[in-house]
């Protein structure tokens, strides 16, 4: 038989066993993944990466960002160094970005201005030294990380001189670094200090920690708040027009109720006043429209979204605890199964040290747990509230748990360190 005869009778065996499997995978796959073009036209819309080419909302505090600080860079001149400050979700890093992208627009065809902005999110690091090195890696493609402090200061003064111009960043997040604000002194002042010549670097500060400006070094906050602008809470009149504008190029026209809208808004001005909570709440009730095969987003979709995204939330608060703070909220969270809550310090510091020794950690001092528990309180995992002590002695505070003691639980146990305990929870 002919050699290419093989080869045909081959390829036609080929063929018919991947049309054959292709059939047989084929209506599998569709069990997989979902064709969700029936409630969205766009779903980027919807996610945290997206930038809106607008903000009403934010008017005043764009014209102070432009007006009061921006300016200069139109007659060539650094601009002022800035401090964005409020809760998470009040569009500030939106506003930062909108305008210094007009503001490039504007610059473009002027040859006289060379103007550079440079974004870099502090979250994650706990020092000046990271941010340094992590614009440094931006900037060269390198990463020091290792080098001494001040040779990494010197590359990145380096690769601000080899841009030339003026120089912008915006620091997000700013809040992460806590009082180790070398950064916040140094950037702003390097020409002052002589680290760089003919070329000029200016700093914009966002920060979610309303406090954080009250714990800079003084010498940071001389530098770096030239100018302060104030992003307050949305309210729900806002959150609706926010969320009206995303859901018209997010959603199929028809698939949003206005009532959801409205539902979505109020719940999310009533917590935080957050645009990011609010569309977290309505793209999650599109999904939920979507599994259910059901053509419109309804107030019911948007209450099932609000219990999951702020489950997520939880869980994800619980999981970005360090060892000490999850062994308070463990101690809490034993005696709330227990219903021994709320529970005074004292209290929960002896079953915190019952479990440290159960687990083998190292215990700390009862002072030092109890300002643990408060770090829990500030974000909303736990709740504490002073009580007078009665015939016991003075005032003292009581502790509860401020979430939903299975999620507690179920997040727990991904250290598997805690099984055991755990395990005496569940039986309780």
């Amino acid at each position: 038989m002919n050699p290419f005869s093989y080869f045909w009778t081959f390829r036609g065996i080929l063929d018919t066993t991947v049309i054959y499997t292709m059939s047989v995978l084929f209506p599998i796959m569709t069990e997989y993944f979902q064709d969700r073009s029936a409630i969205f036209e766009s779903e980027r819309i919807l996610k945290e990466s997206y930038t809106p080419n607008d903000l009403p909302e934010r008017e005043t505090q764009l014209k102070r960002l432009g007006l009061e600080v921006l300016s200069p860079v139109l007659n060539d001149a650094p601009p002022h160094n800035a401090f964005l400050y409020g809760k998470p979700g009040q569009g500030k890093t939106a506003a930062a970005r909108f305008l210094l992208e007009e503001l490039q627009d504007e610059v473009e065809d002027r040859s006289e201005i060379s103007l550079t902005t440079i974004f870099q999110t502090c979250k994650g690091h706990h020092s000046s030294y990271q941010v340094a090195c992590d614009l440094v890696e931006q900037l060269t493609g390198e990463n020091p990380n290792g080098h001494p402090k001040r040779m990494v200061f010197t590359r990145l003064y380096d690769a601000f001189q080899e841009i030339g111009g003026i120089v912008v960043i915006v620091l997000d997040e700013v809040d992460n670094i806590g009082n180790k604000d070398m950064i916040l002194y140094e950037l702003p002042r390097a020409r002052d200090n002589g680290h760089i010549e003919d070329m000029d670097v200016s700093v914009i500060g966002i920060s979610n920690d309303m406090t954080f400006y009250d714990e800079l070094d003084p010498r940071a906050k001389d530098s770096l708040c030239e100018v302060e602008i104030h992003f307050p809470p949305y309210d729900a009149s806002q959150l609706r027009s926010i969320l009206n504008r995303r859901s018209e190029k997010a959603f199929v026209d028809g698939a949003v109720t206005q009532e959801a809208i409205a539902l979505a808004a109020a719940l999310a001005a009533q917590d935080l006043g957050s645009a990011r909570q609010a569309i977290r709440y309505l793209y999650k009730a599109g999904e939920f429209a979507a599994l259910n095969d059901e053509s419109n987003v309804s107030e019911e979709h948007v209450r099932e979204a609000e219990d999951h995204v702020e489950q997520m939330n939880i869980a994800q608060s619980i999981r970005d605890l360090t060892i000490q703070d999850q062994l308070a909220l463990l101690a809490l969270t034993s005696l709330t199964a227990e219903d021994e809550t709320p529970s005074p310090t004292p209290e929960v510091y002896s079953r915190y040290t019952d479990i440290t020794s159960h687990v083998d950690t190292n215990s700390i001092a009862m002072r030092r747990v109890r300002s643990h528990l408060h770090d829990l309180d500030m974000i909303g995992v736990v709740s504490g509230a002073k009580r007078s002590g009665g015939s016991r002695g003075g005032p003292k505070y009581y502790w509860e748990i401020n979430t939903d003691l299975d999620t507690t639980v179920n997040v727990l146990r991904e250290n598997n360190r805690f099984d055991d305990v755990l395990d005496l929870i569940d039986k309780s």
